[in-house]
């Protein structure tokens, strides 16, 4: 989903809340806001409130962890493309055309995982048939000397590690905040909203403290989203680590 598009939704409904209550207190009996109605209400909100943070650290939490995992799991596909390359130089010159096709792999999981300037949505299935060339073109190596096979035997493996990394990446793609939670946690949000407007004595600064608050949650809303899209949007996991691992193999 679009964070920017959900958040002033988000921001919309608040705003209507914060209105509804307003008009809400014009049209309750003087008996309904008594000092114990009042105190009534405010525990109820109270807790309204204490759920609706508890949800809300929820989210935050798992957002959260799910963009730091990814980012872990980018790094560490990085480092091991990296020595990938430097095990391929010390291979010697017979290990050129694995080093040009896995060149040409990263590059086009560089251009899909992050599209830039392209204007078209992040791609993070890998190219099978592209992988599959590489490491056959691994296989084929005809190691000449001991060293020689054991450097093919460590490039397997960490071809074999970056490919198992890459399909995990694309298997993560799924989003790790629920639409359901969401929407309960709005809608906790609406009613907190309502009751605080119908509370609160009807002028411009109670209205305005109301209306920062909304947007303050909303931002909220959006950084949870922002977190569950590590490939786009403002908060992007930064595509340095491959771009270097890149550069390593171009050497």
């Amino acid at each position: 989903m679009n964070a920017t598009f959900t958040a002033l939704i988000v921001f919309g409904c608040l705003v209507g809340a914060v209105l509804l209550g307003k008009a809400l207190r014009r049209l309750l009996p003087e008996d309904h806001l008594t000092a114990d109605s009042r105190d009534t209400i405010k525990l109820a909100m109270g807790l309204v409130a204490t759920m609706t943070a508890l949800v809300l650290g929820l989210l935050v939490s798992s957002a959260k962890g799910a963009y730091d995992t990814e980012r872990s799991e980018v790094i560490l596909m990085a480092s091991k493309i990296t020595f990938l390359a430097r095990v391929l130089d010390a291979y010697g010159p017979d290990a050129a055309n694995v080093r040009a096709l896995l060149q040409n792999t990263l590059e086009e999981a560089i251009q899909q995982m992050w599209p830039g300037q392209m204007r078209r949505p992040t791609d993070r299935n890998p190219d099978v048939q592209a992988g599959n060339l590489a490491y056959a073109a691994l296989q084929q190596l005809s190691p000449q000397n001991e060293m020689q096979k054991v450097l093919k035997s460590q490039a397997t493996t960490l071809a074999g590690e970056v490919a198992q990394t890459r399909s995990l990446l694309a298997a993560q793609s799924a989003p790790s905040v629920s639409e359901a939670m969401l929407i309960i946690l709005v809608s906790w949000l609406v009613v907190i909203f309502v009751g605080f407007s119908v509370l609160a004595p009807p002028n411009a600064t109670t209205v305005f403290a109301l209306m920062i608050s909304a947007l303050a949650v909303s931002g909220a809303i959006f950084l949870i989203l922002e977190l569950d899209q590590p490939f786009g949007g403002l908060i992007g996991i930064s595509s340095e680590p491959m771009v270097k691992a890149l550069h390593q193999l171009e050497h």
